[in-house]
């Protein structure tokens, strides 16, 4: 029988649903009860239906979840203590803890969530090692790859049009990992965090700090269990977790970016304008040129520029205004570098100087090429007007954002460039610069449009929505 002290607790956690919440949790704990065998009566207490980890890797398993992420969700509901009950309930999950579990990852705190994910870390109590933090994290981020990549939540990203994913996984985790700290303020790095043993309060702390832990079990639950995954309450978060991608589409190119990093970098960009990327300029599709690097993102917006070295280093910088070619510096404080390979991390600025982005082109007297952060002839991350070449000079930091030496050379010669612009493209300077002799004659214009003949310019300019 349940105990008043399990009945009202109970009741708090359900009371954080809203009803067609409950009846979602209800009908999934019911299939999942149903292929368990468990012994519930169709009118019995909720009590008696339970769940096994059978019925759960039977469920879930190999499609929405990889194996160890299934394993590990069912050891966090396993981890809920239910009040006046022995642990006689052994390797089942009642329908309280389920629902109790739901609540405490969904809808709790960083104190409620953390003692679950101690138990997705580690089955056994006590402090974990780091290395234990580190497979959790890595099952985690593979867990939100493969879960959005199969209920086709990418939005118009896929595992074959981005980077390798598996690269992108362990950077992420490292990153997320390197926020691991001790009271005092020590954060143990390398070889010896591997080894280092962590107790509930620096794990506690460390999930409060690092939203994407909290975001990506959201992800999984919602996703991977299909439960509360198509009602209102979602947090912007979740919606905004991975971008919608235009221009990519059918063009037979594989972005510098990956899956984990694009959520990461994404998450660090201002909140209006992480809900869609679009192709500006790739040196694959649009050819090796600065003048065509120009043409294609002047006053096209903020956007992100990623390159990659012949060393295979990937790495670039956000511009938070539109790019215009001046031989002054231009942008505000929002601007930032990035690493994405051989590791993930982004730089935000320090305030010791302005120069945040720098765009020139045939002048005498100044440097010609695209800039971001430190100084003319030494800049954070540089392209030279003359294509091909580049510089990322750092001793020991960049001025502008505090980052290191970005490329695995300091001068560097280029791979590949790629430049998406984030949020809306501005619609008033969309075909500002990019204005053919069409354009300017609007009689020539008319003369051919009576004729029946077809602009053939038009094929060569890029369609600024495109539709996917």
């Amino acid at each position: 029988k349940m105990g008043n002290a399990e009945s009202s607790a109970y009741r708090n956690h359900l009371s954080r649903f809203l009803p067609e919440e409950q009846s979602d949790i209800d009908g999934i704990f019911d299939t999942l009860s149903a292929s368990s065998g468990s012994a519930g009566e169709k009118n019995g207490k909720a009590t008696k239906k339970t769940v096994t980890l059978a019925a759960l890797q039977a469920a879930y398993t190999r499609e929405p979840l990889p194996e160890q992420m299934t394993l590990r969700l069912y050891n966090g509901m396993k981890s809920i203590d239910l009040p006046g009950k022995s642990s006689g309930l052994g390797e089942q999950i009642a329908k309280e803890q389920f629902v109790v579990f739901m609540s405490n990852l969904l809808k709790g705190n960083a104190d409620e969530k953390i003692t679950v994910i101690m138990r997705m870390i580690s089955k056994a109590e006590g402090p974990v090692k780091g290395k234990q933090v580190q497979e959790f994290t890595e099952d985690l981020i593979r867990s939100v790859v493969h879960v959005l990549s199969y209920r086709k939540e990418l939005k118009g990203w896929t595992l074959e049009n981005t980077r390798d994913s598996a690269s992108g996984v362990k950077a992420l985790a490292s990153q997320l990992l390197s926020e691991l700290k001790f009271a005092g303020g020590t954060k143990p790095v390398g070889p010896l965090l591997m080894e280092t043993d962590f107790d509930q309060s620096v794990i506690e702390d460390w999930v409060y700090r690092v939203p994407q832990i909290s975001i990506f079990l959201n992800a999984v639950i919602r996703q991977g269990l299909q439960v509360l995954h198509c009602l209102p309450d979602q947090i912007k978060d979740i919606v905004n977790l991975v971008p919608s991608c235009k221009g990519i589409k059918g063009r037979g190119l594989v972005s510098l970016f990956d899956i984990p990093s694009i959520t990461y970098i994404n998450s660090h960009l201002p909140a209006e304008l992480q809900h869609k990327w679009q192709l500006l300029f790739s040196s694959r599709l649009h050819g090796e040129s600065f003048s065509q690097l120009c043409w294609h993102i002047v006053k096209k917006g903020p956007c992100l520029v990623i390159l990659k070295d012949l060393d295979g280093y990937i790495f670039g910088g956000f511009a938070s205004q539109s790019w215009e070619v001046k031989p002054q510096f231009q942008g505000d404080h929002r601007c930032f570098l990035f690493s994405v390979f051989p590791s993930l991390a982004v730089y935000t600025c320090t305030g010791y100087n302005d120069h945040y982005m720098y765009l020139n082109q045939g002048q005498q007297t100044m440097p010609n090429g695209l800039g971001m952060g430190g100084q003319h002839e030494y800049f954070g991350l540089w392209i030279d007007s003359d294509y091909g070449k580049g510089h990322s000079k750092a001793k020991p930091r960049c001025t502008t954002y505090n980052s290191p030496q970005l490329s695995a050379k300091e001068d560097f010669t280029l791979d590949a460039v790629e430049v998406w612009a984030v949020g809306d493209i501005p619609q008033n300077t969309g075909t500002k610069g990019k204005k053919s002799i069409l354009d300017v004659d609007p009689e020539a214009r008319a003369f051919l449009e009576m004729a029946g003949k077809s602009r053939h310019s038009e094929g060569l300019r890029e369609p600024l929505q495109e539709e996917e």
